[in-house]
C-alpha cells in the first residue's frame, strides 16, 4: 500500500510508480470516483474525442492531397506493420 501526505492547500501528489501503475502520463487527466465508505476509485480518464475534431486534426498541414489509391496503399502498409 502506498501512503501519500495532503499538504495544507489540500493537494496530493502522486509517486512516480503509482502513476506508472495507472498508466498516466504528466499532462494527462485522471478520473476520480468517490465510493461508499469513504473509498474512491483512481483511473486515466479516458480522451473524449469527436470525429469532427479528429477529421480536422490535419487541417492546413499541407498542400498536398493524397488520392484514394494512395490512402489505401498507406493504411496497408501501416496494417502491415510497414512504415
Amino acid at each position: 500500500m502506498t501512503t501519500l501526505t495532503v499538504t495544507a492547500r489540500g493537494q496530493v501528489t502522486f509517486r512516480k510508480e503509482v502513476l506508472q501503475h495507472l498508466g498516466i502520463k504528466p499532462g494527462e487527466k485522471i478520473e476520480l470516483d468517490l465510493l461508499p465508505d469513504g473509498r474512491a476509485a483512481l483511473k486515466a480518464a479516458q480522451p473524449a474525442g469527436t470525429i469532427d475534431h479528429f477529421l480536422g486534426l490535419l487541417a492546413g498541414k499541407t498542400s498536398r492531397v493524397a488520392s484514394i489509391e494512395e490512402m489505401n496503399d498507406t493504411a496497408a502498409q501501416g496494417w502491415a506493420g510497414k512504415k
